[in-house]
């Protein structure tokens, strides 16, 4: 099935230019039984696209149409039946019309109005169309529709999201120009062998056998590291999409020769989660960002992980606690810098060589004087009498002589002296379990590196022989992944020196 698919991605984007990553992205979805969206300008060959994807497959009829405010759904469905109505009966003759064909291209899809668009939407989501009194299957693989511009039209929304693929179709690039101009008038016959179109029960077969396919954990992860950026860049993705997704890549893994999805088979879903253009950009960095992650591996949480840890051992390293003498009395540092048990010591101040003293009790608010003090001579002038030498204190005469023998009446500021620290020692177990904690996350990085390890030497092969995925990706991909090994080995590296500091600690 794989060979054969290759020759139909061949013949449909044979003789035009630039258009190999639609050319697979609208083959795909047909056999995943979903639709696609080409948005761009005129004259870039979404119709051409279209037509060729119907020569791919056997039988089955082809529909095209361009949608106005003014079309009617008789332009789509068909025409009532005079006859049918003659017998008071509402029937649309469908033979040539959307609900006959296989594969059908609809043109300025968002011109649709209200008068056709929930039959439209019935075919599309259900494939099934109300046909007066009757609900008939319909025969439709795939509608592939095109727009010069997006739904702005909230009515439209439901429409928009029933197309799985959505890819911007740009003009051919100036490197290609040239190439477009000798570009025969007329295309070349095909090379398409009959034998190698798809039938029905071909995609019936591809999708019932890719339900089979295995969606490992890594790919689990990476899809919910997508859906976290989309809901922190608030873009809403349905259930329903998610599940459609998962189904594309399925088919995607199935045809290519695969038992399971695999990373690289994501590639393909920044085609299928954009509302705008731009946001594609957005979802193939966060892709390319974690591509390898391995199951459980998120290198920005990582990333803050080691550097709580390295705090942590910071604040460990510099955590201290005050010595103790042989009786447990804390030290200090004396103004000598030598060792004591006192925490403080009281110092008495002098002015000029002058000790200094506190005013009378009761003579001042402030008996320090704005801890300038007074001096015997000032102290004499302002608060003693000049024959006596005498105050009155607390009731009671009290001489100058007298006061300033009294160390209460002294300037005094006290000082504390600074406590004697030294490094605080762990507990051995308190270690350990720090350094087995950290031991539990190295061995997961050297785990990564060796799942980055077999990624590398398998991307070559893996993306060069993929159905779906565009060959330039493996430049990419190989400079990605390298970036991660380095940021993977920075980590490692980090983590055995938070490590090694815990390991160097003093312990208790």
């Amino acid at each position: 099935m794989k060979v054969r698919l290759e020759r139909l991605i061949s013949s449909l984007a044979e003789g035009l230019i630039e258009r190999e990553i639609p050319s697979r992205l609208i083959i795909l979805s047909a056999l995943t039984g979903e639709h696609s969206l080409l948005v761009g300008p005129p004259g870039t060959a979404k119709s051409i696209l279209a037509r060729k994807l119907h020569e791919l497959f056997a039988g089955g009829e082809y529909f095209e149409r361009l949608l106005t405010r003014f079309s009617v759904p008789e332009e789509l469905f068909g025409p009532l039946s005079i006859k049918a109505l003659e017998n008071d009966q509402y029937h649309r003759q469908t033979e040539h019309y959307l609900p006959s064909a296989s594969i059908a291209f609809i043109d300025e899809i968002f011109k649709a109005n209200s008068a056709i668009l929930n039959s439209l939407l019935t075919i599309l989501n259900e494939g099934e169309f109300d046909n007066g009194a009757q609900r008939q299957k319909v025969p439709l693989v795939s509608v592939v529709a095109a727009s010069n511009e997006l739904p702005d039209d909230s009515e439209l929304e439901a429409l928009y999201d029933r197309f799985l693929i959505r890819y911007q179709v740009q003009p051919v690039s100036e490197l290609q120009f040239k190439e477009l101009l000798l570009l025969p008038s007329e295309a070349a016959p095909g090379t398409l062998h009959e034998q190698d179109k798809l039938t029905t029960a071909d995609i019936e077969h591809i999708q019932q056998q890719s339900k089979h396919i295995v969606l490992p954990d890594e790919v689990i992860q990476l899809l919910s590291v997508m859906r976290d950026y989309l809901k922190k860049n608030n873009h809403y993705i349905s259930d329903r999409r998610w599940r459609n997704v998962v189904k594309l890549l399925k088919v995607s893994a199935y045809t290519n020769g695969q038992k399971q999805v695999s990373i690289w088979d994501c590639w393909l879903v920044q085609h299928c989660l954009w509302s705008l253009p731009e946001q594609r950009a957005g979802l193939v960095s966060c892709y390319e960002m974690h591509l390898g992650i391995g199951s459980g591996f998120y290198p920005e949480r990582l990333e803050k992980l080691i550097s709580t840890w390295e705090q942590s051992l910071n604040e460990d390293q510099n955590s201290e606690v005050q010595s103790v003498n042989k009786l447990g009395h804390r030290l200090y540092f004396d103004i000598n810098d030598q060792l004591t048990t006192d925490a403080d010591f009281t110092e008495r101040l002098y002015r000029d060589a002058m000790p200094l003293y506190l005013s009378p009790r009761g003579q001042e608010e402030d008996r320090s004087n704005d801890n300038r003090g007074y001096t015997h001579q000032e102290l004499r002038d302002k608060f003693f009498d000049s024959h006596y030498k005498q105050t009155h204190i607390d009731g009671s005469w009290q001489h100058i002589d007298e006061y300033v023998r009294l160390t209460e009446n002294h300037l005094l500021v006290k000082h504390k002296h600074r406590a004697s620290m030294e490094p605080l020692k762990h507990a051995h177990d308190y270690i350990q379990s720090k350094t087995q904690e950290l031991s539990y996350i190295h061995t997961g990085l050297i785990e990564q590196t060796d799942i980055l390890a077999s990624l590398l030497g398998s991307v070559k092969e893996e993306i060069s022989e993929h159905l779906w995925i565009d060959s330039s990706f493996q430049q990419i991909a190989v400079k990605n992944l390298k970036q991660s090994q380095l940021q993977v080995s920075t980590l490692c590296q980090r983590i055995d020196t938070v490590m090694a500091g815990y390991r160097q600690l003093p312990v208790r």
